[in-house]
């Protein structure tokens, strides 16, 4: 399922895709007051058993929506949501520091994806 929205990362063993979705753009407002929040929210951790659990939460936040969208399409073939305590257990701190890219680049590609739709559609209304 690779494709202009996603990056991928391995979470014992597995491969997963990180997609900014509608659904955790919402989540991650609702958690930090927006996206662009989000770096401030890091930036500024009080401690680092802070810090990794808030990387924890995005991380499993965006692998699972692959998994939710597979579930979507696939109702006989449903996969389990990675968790949060999962990935602790199946991640070292170096793995979460190494993820640190894919985080960013799911997020520019969601990002970027919204931002050329809404340009495109800017251009449709001007032809017409």
């Amino acid at each position: 399922m690779e494709n202009e929205r996603s990056a991928i990362i391995r979470i014992g063993g597995e491969e997963y895709e990180m997609i900014l979705t509608t659904k955790a753009t919402k989540a991650i407002a609702a958690r930090y007051g927006g996206l662009d929040k989000l770096g401030d929210k890091f930036l500024k951790a009080e401690n680092f058993e802070f810090a990794l659990d808030e990387i924890i939460w995005l991380i499993t936040l965006m692998a699972n929506q692959s998994v939710l969208i597979h579930n979507l399409k696939h109702p006989n073939d449903q996969r389990p949501l990675l968790t949060e305590e999962a990935v602790e257990l199946l991640t070292t701190p170096l793995d979460l520091a190494s993820y640190k890219g894919a985080i960013t680049e799911a997020m520019f590609k969601g990002t970027a994806r919204n931002v050329l739709s809404e340009g495109d559609e800017s251009k449709n209304e001007q032809a017409g």
